[in-house]
């Protein structure tokens, strides 16, 4: 079973950045590139939302809320995924978790980590 451990989030002031970090465990760096992957984002009373997505093939997909905003990227040798997250408003304010999922379908998360954005 494939583990995420997160970091990064915290509180930020609007117009502020972070950087939320996914690293994976329990896998064989070889097939970190098989896997899409994705941050989430559950703001208190709303469903989980895709925030960002990285598919095996190189593709990229954002929230129209975040375009412009936020990058996903990923480093295959530190089998990592990160989250860059540019002026930040309150808006953006939730738990943020990343998603990895496998070539046959298996879903793994992270714990999950608080972003809050507030003067």
């Amino acid at each position: 079973q494939v583990q995420l451990v997160q970091s990064g989030g915290g509180l930020v002031r609007p117009g502020g950045s972070l950087r939320l970090s996914c690293a994976a465990s329990r896998m064989i760096t070889s097939t970190f590139r098989t896997y899409d992957m994705g941050w989430y984002r559950q703001a208190p009373g709303k469903q989980r939302e895709l925030v960002a997505g990285s598919t095996s093939g190189g593709s990229t997909n954002y929230a129209d809320s975040v375009k412009g905003r936020f990058s996903i990227s990923r480093d295959n040798s530190k089998k990592s995924v990160y989250l860059q997250m540019n002026s930040l408003i309150p808006e953006d304010t939730a738990v943020y978790y990343c998603n990895f999922v496998s070539s046959s379908g298996v879903t793994s998360w992270g714990q999950g980590t608080q972003v809050t954005v507030s003067s």
